[in-house]
Protein backbone atom coordinates (compact mmCIF):
# COMPACT_ATOMS: atom_id res chain seq x y z
CA UNK A 1 0.00 0.00 0.00
CA UNK A 2 1.20 3.50 -0.79
CA UNK A 3 2.32 6.26 1.53
CA UNK A 4 2.81 9.93 0.69
CA UNK A 5 5.87 12.10 1.18
CA UNK A 6 5.48 14.79 3.83
CA UNK A 7 7.88 17.03 1.90
CA UNK A 8 5.15 19.50 0.79
CA UNK A 9 4.41 20.39 4.43
CA UNK A 10 7.96 20.30 5.81
CA UNK A 11 10.87 22.73 5.97
CA UNK A 12 14.29 21.42 6.95
CA UNK A 13 12.56 18.19 7.86
CA UNK A 14 10.11 19.82 10.24
CA UNK A 15 6.69 21.42 10.01
CA UNK A 16 4.30 23.85 11.65
CA UNK A 17 0.65 23.67 10.69
CA UNK A 18 -1.82 26.45 11.45
CA UNK A 19 -5.03 24.81 12.66
CA UNK A 20 -8.36 26.56 12.03
CA UNK A 21 -11.08 23.94 12.33
CA UNK A 22 -12.27 25.41 15.64
CA UNK A 23 -15.37 27.06 14.21
CA UNK A 24 -16.79 23.63 13.43
CA UNK A 25 -15.57 21.84 16.54
CA UNK A 26 -16.00 24.51 19.22
CA UNK A 27 -18.18 27.21 17.70
CA UNK A 28 -17.62 31.00 17.70
CA UNK A 29 -16.67 30.98 21.39
CA UNK A 30 -13.02 30.54 20.35
CA UNK A 31 -12.97 33.70 18.20
CA UNK A 32 -12.58 37.40 18.75
CA UNK A 33 -13.31 39.98 16.05
CA UNK A 34 -10.03 39.31 14.25
CA UNK A 35 -9.91 35.52 14.41
CA UNK A 36 -13.54 35.14 13.35
CA UNK A 37 -12.43 36.32 9.90
CA UNK A 38 -11.01 33.38 7.91
CA UNK A 39 -9.27 35.76 5.50
CA UNK A 40 -7.22 37.16 8.38
CA UNK A 41 -6.28 33.62 9.41
CA UNK A 42 -5.24 32.77 5.86
CA UNK A 43 -2.98 35.82 5.82
CA UNK A 44 -1.26 34.52 8.96
CA UNK A 45 -0.97 31.05 7.44
CA UNK A 46 0.57 32.56 4.31
CA UNK A 47 3.11 34.61 6.27
CA UNK A 48 5.96 32.21 5.52
CA UNK A 49 6.21 30.83 9.05
CA UNK A 50 3.86 27.89 8.45
CA UNK A 51 4.23 24.81 6.28
CA UNK A 52 0.49 24.14 6.08
CA UNK A 53 -2.97 25.34 7.06
CA UNK A 54 -5.76 23.06 8.31
CA UNK A 55 -9.46 23.83 7.85
CA UNK A 56 -12.82 22.36 6.95
CA UNK A 57 -14.00 22.37 3.33
CA UNK A 58 -16.22 25.46 3.63
CA UNK A 59 -13.37 27.66 4.82
CA UNK A 60 -11.16 26.30 2.06
CA UNK A 61 -13.83 26.83 -0.61
CA UNK A 62 -14.44 30.45 0.37
CA UNK A 63 -11.03 31.67 1.55
CA UNK A 64 -8.21 29.49 0.20
CA UNK A 65 -7.62 31.43 -3.00
CA UNK A 66 -4.21 32.14 -4.53
CA UNK A 67 -2.45 31.08 -1.35
CA UNK A 68 1.06 29.68 -1.26
CA UNK A 69 0.74 27.81 2.03
CA UNK A 70 -0.16 24.13 1.49
CA UNK A 71 -3.74 23.16 2.35
CA UNK A 72 -4.85 20.24 4.52
CA UNK A 73 -8.60 19.67 4.53
CA UNK A 74 -10.19 18.10 7.60
CA UNK A 75 -12.61 15.44 6.39
CA UNK A 76 -14.62 14.87 9.56
CA UNK A 77 -15.79 16.76 12.61
CA UNK A 78 -18.39 17.07 15.33
CA UNK A 79 -19.98 20.05 17.03
CA UNK A 80 -19.49 21.07 20.65
CA UNK A 81 -23.08 19.97 21.31
CA UNK A 82 -21.93 16.36 20.93
CA UNK A 83 -18.86 16.26 23.13
CA UNK A 84 -20.05 13.57 25.52
CA UNK A 85 -18.08 10.79 27.09
CA UNK A 86 -18.27 8.58 23.99
CA UNK A 87 -17.83 10.94 21.01
CA UNK A 88 -17.97 10.05 17.33
CA UNK A 89 -16.83 12.13 14.39
CA UNK A 90 -17.91 11.11 10.88
CA UNK A 91 -16.88 12.15 7.39
CA UNK A 92 -18.38 15.34 5.94
CA UNK A 93 -16.00 15.89 3.01
CA UNK A 94 -14.72 13.49 0.37
CA UNK A 95 -11.14 12.99 -0.74
CA UNK A 96 -12.21 14.12 -4.22
CA UNK A 97 -13.60 17.40 -2.84
CA UNK A 98 -10.36 18.01 -0.96
CA UNK A 99 -8.39 17.46 -4.16
CA UNK A 100 -10.62 19.90 -6.05
CA UNK A 101 -10.03 22.51 -3.34
CA UNK A 102 -6.28 22.25 -3.91
CA UNK A 103 -5.35 20.21 -0.84
CA UNK A 104 -2.00 18.43 -0.56
CA UNK A 105 -3.31 16.41 2.37
CA UNK A 106 -6.32 15.36 4.37
CA UNK A 107 -6.95 14.95 8.08
CA UNK A 108 -9.32 12.76 10.05
CA UNK A 109 -10.02 12.36 13.78
CA UNK A 110 -10.27 8.98 15.47
CA UNK A 111 -11.40 8.99 19.12
CA UNK A 112 -9.30 6.10 20.34
CA UNK A 113 -10.90 4.08 23.09
CA UNK A 114 -14.35 5.56 22.53
CA UNK A 115 -17.41 3.38 22.02
CA UNK A 116 -17.56 4.21 18.30
CA UNK A 117 -13.82 3.78 17.69
CA UNK A 118 -14.25 0.96 15.16
CA UNK A 119 -16.59 3.02 12.97
CA UNK A 120 -14.03 5.80 12.75
CA UNK A 121 -11.19 3.35 12.11
CA UNK A 122 -13.12 1.79 9.24
CA UNK A 123 -13.94 5.18 7.70
CA UNK A 124 -10.33 6.35 8.13
CA UNK A 125 -9.06 3.20 6.41
CA UNK A 126 -11.19 3.84 3.35
CA UNK A 127 -10.05 7.47 3.25
CA UNK A 128 -6.41 6.49 3.65
CA UNK A 129 -6.57 4.12 0.68
CA UNK A 130 -8.24 6.63 -1.64
CA UNK A 131 -6.10 9.57 -0.54
CA UNK A 132 -2.85 7.69 -1.05
CA UNK A 133 -4.00 6.53 -4.48
CA UNK A 134 -4.42 10.23 -5.33
CA UNK A 135 -1.01 11.11 -3.88
CA UNK A 136 -2.35 13.03 -0.88
CA UNK A 137 -0.78 13.18 2.58
CA UNK A 138 -2.89 11.46 5.26
CA UNK A 139 -2.81 12.79 8.82
CA UNK A 140 -4.63 11.10 11.68
CA UNK A 141 -5.89 13.12 14.63
CA UNK A 142 -5.40 10.38 17.24
CA UNK A 143 -7.30 11.55 20.30
CA UNK A 144 -7.89 9.18 23.25
CA UNK A 145 -11.45 9.63 24.57
CA UNK A 146 -14.17 7.75 26.40
CA UNK A 147 -14.81 6.04 29.70
CA UNK A 148 -11.91 3.64 29.18
CA UNK A 149 -9.41 6.50 28.96
CA UNK A 150 -8.19 7.74 32.33
CA UNK A 151 -5.88 10.44 30.97
CA UNK A 152 -5.39 11.66 27.39
CA UNK A 153 -1.81 12.71 28.17
CA UNK A 154 -0.74 9.46 29.79
CA UNK A 155 2.50 8.37 28.06
CA UNK A 156 1.37 4.79 27.41
CA UNK A 157 -1.99 5.93 26.10
CA UNK A 158 -0.35 8.43 23.75
CA UNK A 159 2.17 5.81 22.64
CA UNK A 160 -0.76 3.56 21.73
CA UNK A 161 -2.36 6.46 19.82
CA UNK A 162 0.84 7.14 17.91
CA UNK A 163 1.30 3.46 17.11
CA UNK A 164 -2.26 3.19 15.83
CA UNK A 165 -1.42 5.86 13.29
CA UNK A 166 1.44 3.72 12.00
CA UNK A 167 -0.72 0.59 11.98
CA UNK A 168 -3.37 2.43 9.91
CA UNK A 169 -0.75 3.70 7.43
CA UNK A 170 -1.05 7.40 8.32
CA UNK A 171 1.81 9.54 7.06
CA UNK A 172 1.60 11.61 10.24
CA UNK A 173 -0.39 11.79 13.45
CA UNK A 174 -1.56 14.79 15.45
CA UNK A 175 -1.46 13.99 19.16
CA UNK A 176 -1.01 15.69 22.53
CA UNK A 177 2.24 16.15 24.44
CA UNK A 178 2.85 14.09 27.57
CA UNK A 179 4.46 17.11 29.22
CA UNK A 180 7.72 15.25 29.67
CA UNK A 181 10.62 15.03 27.22
CA UNK A 182 11.82 11.52 28.07
CA UNK A 183 8.39 9.91 27.96
CA UNK A 184 7.63 11.64 24.66
CA UNK A 185 10.74 10.22 23.04
CA UNK A 186 9.18 6.78 23.54
CA UNK A 187 5.89 7.99 22.05
CA UNK A 188 7.68 9.23 18.94
CA UNK A 189 9.81 6.09 18.68
CA UNK A 190 6.83 3.75 18.70
CA UNK A 191 5.25 5.70 15.83
CA UNK A 192 8.05 4.43 13.58
CA UNK A 193 8.01 6.06 10.14
CA UNK A 194 4.74 7.83 10.90
CA UNK A 195 5.66 11.38 11.88
CA UNK A 196 4.31 13.15 14.95
CA UNK A 197 2.79 16.63 15.04
CA UNK A 198 2.04 17.85 18.55
CA UNK A 199 -1.27 19.55 19.30
CA UNK A 200 -0.89 23.21 20.28
CA UNK A 201 -3.81 23.05 22.68
CA UNK A 202 -5.80 25.80 24.46
CA UNK A 203 -4.46 29.34 24.67
CA UNK A 204 -1.81 29.78 27.33
CA UNK A 205 -0.73 33.10 28.82
CA UNK A 206 2.76 31.72 29.41
CA UNK A 207 4.54 32.28 26.10
CA UNK A 208 7.87 31.06 27.44
CA UNK A 209 6.31 27.73 28.41
CA UNK A 210 4.92 27.43 24.87
CA UNK A 211 8.39 28.00 23.42
CA UNK A 212 9.96 25.55 25.87
CA UNK A 213 7.40 22.92 24.88
CA UNK A 214 8.31 23.50 21.24
CA UNK A 215 11.99 22.92 22.06
CA UNK A 216 11.18 19.74 23.95
CA UNK A 217 8.98 18.18 21.29
CA UNK A 218 11.63 18.78 18.62
CA UNK A 219 14.27 17.24 20.88
CA UNK A 220 11.96 14.28 21.45
CA UNK A 221 11.84 13.69 17.70
CA UNK A 222 8.43 15.09 16.82
CA UNK A 223 8.28 16.65 13.37
CA UNK A 224 6.63 19.81 14.68
CA UNK A 225 3.45 21.51 15.85
CA UNK A 226 -0.15 21.74 14.71
CA UNK A 227 -1.12 24.94 16.47
CA UNK A 228 -4.06 27.34 16.34
CA UNK A 229 -5.27 29.29 19.36
CA UNK A 230 -1.82 30.00 20.75
CA UNK A 231 -1.07 31.84 17.52
CA UNK A 232 -4.28 33.51 16.37
CA UNK A 233 -5.52 34.34 19.88
CA UNK A 234 -2.19 35.99 20.68
CA UNK A 235 -1.90 39.76 20.77
CA UNK A 236 0.84 39.60 18.13
CA UNK A 237 0.28 36.38 16.15
CA UNK A 238 3.16 36.85 13.72
CA UNK A 239 5.58 37.50 16.56
CA UNK A 240 4.59 34.19 18.18
CA UNK A 241 4.74 32.41 14.82
CA UNK A 242 8.20 33.78 14.07
CA UNK A 243 9.54 32.65 17.44
CA UNK A 244 8.05 29.18 17.10
CA UNK A 245 9.38 28.87 13.56
CA UNK A 246 12.90 29.68 14.78
CA UNK A 247 12.61 26.74 17.17
CA UNK A 248 10.80 24.24 14.95
CA UNK A 249 12.94 24.66 11.80
CA UNK A 250 16.59 24.08 12.73
CA UNK A 251 18.91 25.86 10.35
CA UNK A 252 21.18 23.82 8.13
Amino acid sequence: MNTASLAPILKNGHGMLLAYDHGFEHGPVEFDERSADPAWIMDIADSGYFTGVICQKGIAAHYYHKRKVPLIVKLNGKTAFHSGEEPISVQNCTVEEATELGAVGVGYTIYIGAEHENEMIQEFSEIEKEAHEKGLIVIGWMYPRGKNIKSDTDPETLAYAARLGLELNADAVKIKYTGDLESYKKVVDVAGDTKVFVVGGPKTDNAEQLYETAREIVEAGAVGLAIGRNVWQAENPLEVAEKLASIIYPSK
